[in-house]
């Protein structure tokens, strides 16, 4: 079984002090995670979690 990689995000900024997500495919989830601190784990949301999570990002309804 071949392992899906960590994608960063095309809206990441790519420089250190950036926001940078990583996305990977668990099967059944979505991983998402800081690709500056990958150490640090990662969420695991379900895809109508994660559908959810970009709509509200897109509305601007999540501050930092």
């Amino acid at each position: 079984m071949k392992v899906a990689p960590w994608r960063k995000s095309s809206h990441s900024s790519g420089g250190t002090s950036g926001e940078c997500v990583e996305l990977k495919d668990l099967g059944s989830a979505v991983g998402v995670r800081d690709s500056k601190a990958p150490e640090a784990g990662h969420l695991a949301l379900t895809p109508g979690a994660f559908a959810d999570l970009v709509a509200r990002v897109k509305q601007g309804d999540l501050s930092a």
